[in-house]
């Protein structure tokens, strides 16, 4: 349910593991708004090793960072994909979309999701749609719907939420002049403008101004009222393309699977847009999860697989949503935050400091299963595209067995315990081995 990019991304990941998806989307067109634009090293990774270098090559790389507005160097990261990567929303989804449908996968657009009946077999959808109703039978539903998603009401399932306590205006806009304000604080509020390709992207907070209560995204002469105020200048001659309004209420679904019926992108979590965070998660969410429902649909996956979907993107959602409510605070609290500010400079300076930020905000150092010596649990830059585990032996035949997981992940290192590690991905089956060639050997069953 949702044909936003982390639906899109779950689809082909799906359709490419030889499992039959439908995707169903409210809208009647696909959006035209830049929205989130900026794509981190890790989710470059996954796009790259997926075939998508098209869509990172019209992007424009950012060699800079910052955490709560303090700017920092990223090229110090472990990636060849280093640094950020600046590309409009409706780019990213365009590009999933037409890989989508090569795929096979039926988009049904101005479709809305009103009923949700879990069977001990399938969930039965009730679909509204401009041709009437119509039920989809279907194994498993994944909500990639929002924060305010839908499959996540019908399917009660609970969220611990902060409410929102401030509001941010953005509007891209052509035809005005201003000077770049990377993460302004100024007397009267927080300010960011940025010009590419002759739009100009603003965006305002008013220091103490409460959110709204809307139904609708404002209109152009709120935003032009509130740069106003923070910057006096004045922006009401340009032309706005798109004007928004975000808060930062945040909050992250208990379980991001009950049954049948599972959570990703915004629908789990959700938080202050702050570093394009929520869409390069809810990205590296639908990876995650595609190869496990995979092998769970096709009956491969060992039993539990799935559960671990949860055991690992849950915490690594709950951890970003501490950064970015400390960004937050550094960002838009006011005068008494000025101290801490000082003292966060200073210890960016520090080069040690200066890695880790590059890590956690490029979502390089996410690692997932048990403790265990380097490199279990870490990512595997640039694999082969798979879609079920292997053994590979990278550099030579004399170094240690690695159990890679589809997602670029390693599962185990070594020879002792292999077969334990194996048996906890997949049911009785072979696991092809590969040399550093990635040429399929020996293979073992479990």
């Amino acid at each position: 349910m949702g044909a936003g990019p982390v639906g899109l991304l779950l689809a082909c990941e799906l359709a490419r593991a030889r499992v039959r998806v439908v995707v169903v989307e409210r809208l009647a067109a696909a959006m035209n708004e830049s929205r989130a634009s900026q794509l981190t090293a890790r989710t470059a990774e996954l796009l790259h090793e997926r075939g998508f270098d098209a869509l990172l090559a019209e992007a424009g790389h950012e060699p800079r960072a910052h955490f709560g507005g303090l700017g920092f160097d990223l090229s110090e990261a472990d990636s060849g994909h280093w640094g950020n990567w600046k590309v409009p929303q409706y780019r990213t989804e365009a590009a999933l979309a037409e890989r989508a449908a090569e795929l096979g996968v039926p988009l049904l657009r101005a479709h809305e999701l009103v009923e949700l009946t879990r069977r001990p077999d399938c969930v039965v959808c009730g679909i509204r749609g401009p041709r009437g109703p119509l039920r989809i039978r279907a194994e498993y539903v994944v909500g990639c719907d929002g924060a305010r998603s839908t499959v996540r009401r019908l399917a009660g399932v609970p969220v611990t939420a902060v409410p929102a306590t401030r509001e941010l205006l953005r509007a891209d806009v052509t035809g005005v002049r201003v000077r770049d304000r990377r993460f302004q604080r100024l007397e009267r509020g927080f300010a960011v403008a940025a010009t590419r390709g002759g739009v100009t992207r603003v965006m305002v907070h008013v220091f103490g101004r409460a959110p709204a209560e809307r139904t609708g995204p404002p209109d152009f002469a709120e935003v032009v009222a509130a740069w106003k105020k923070v910057t006096g200048e004045d922006i009401s001659g340009g032309d706005p393309l798109w004007v928004d309004a975000f808060d930062n209420a945040r909050g992250q679904a208990d379980r991001y699977r009950s049954g049948r019926v599972l959570l990703a992108g915004d629908a789990a979590h959700w938080h202050l847009p702050v570093g394009g965070q929520s869409i390069n998660l809810g990205l590296q969410d639908a990876v995650n999860l595609g190869w496990k429902l995979a092998g769970t649909v096709h009956g491969w996956a060992a039993p539990g697989l799935l559960d671990t979907y949860h055991a690992e993107r849950h915490p690594v959602a709950a951890r970003m949503l501490d950064y970015v409510a400390a960004q937050e605070l550094l960002m838009l609290g006011g005068p008494e935050v000025e101290p801490l500010r000082a003292v966060f400079a200073e210890v960016l300076g520090v080069e040690r400091a200066r890695a880790h930020l590059a890590a956690v905000m490029s979502n390089l150092d996410d690692r997932y299963g048990p403790p265990g010596p380097a490199p279990m649990g870490r990512r595997v830059p640039n694999p082969r595209p798979r879609t079920e585990p292997v053994v590979v032996r990278p550099g030579s035949p004399d170094t240690a067995p690695l159990l890679l997981r589809p997602d670029g992940h390693v599962a185990w290192v070594g020879e002792e315990g292999l077969e334990e590690a194996i048996r906890g991905l997949i049911r009785t089956r072979a696991i092809p081995r590969e040399d550093e060639e990635g040429r399929c050997g020996t293979v073992t069953r479990t």
